[in-house]
């Protein structure tokens, strides 16, 4: 993993498919979906580069992207998501890449349903300043 002085404003850097610390530890079960959304609270980017089976469910991509925005409207940052579900892939397989992208382990992705929650719409509020006091 990217630390220190290189890869972002933080000094945390997650790209998955193109660091192989990542993958080694993502292939053993050591790093998670969840223990990366908890990651971008210090990192400069987001969930970025994280393979995931291709038979998930929209709204389950859906809820990732909103656990993201919320991460970044209560850190007052920018985030992204760049998750790539991966057709024809199940967990514990792995996507090719190619050139400086890499591949990735197919990492699991939590089977609980968010449909209910995302399917209410809705709207991620401007960012908290309340939190600086």
């Amino acid at each position: 993993m990217a630390s220190s002085y290189v890869g972002g404003l933080s000094g945390a850097f997650i790209p998955v498919s193109e660091d192989q610390r990542m993958i080694d530890a993502a292939t053993a079960g050591a790093l998670t979906l969840e223990k990366l959304e908890a990651m971008t609270c210090v990192c400069s980017v987001g969930l970025d580069m994280i393979a995931i089976p291709g038979d998930t469910k929209a709204t389950t991509i859906s809820g990732i992207i909103a656990d993201e925005m919320a991460l970044g409207m209560v850190n007052q940052k920018t985030t992204a998501v760049r998750i790539i579900p991966v057709i024809g892939k199940k967990e514990g397989d792995s996507a090719e890449f190619g050139g400086l992208l890499g591949y990735a382990p197919i990492m699991h992705v939590n089977p609980y349903s968010c449909d209910d929650f995302i399917n209410r719409g809705g709207r991620i509020p401007a960012p908290i300043h309340s939190f600086k006091n």
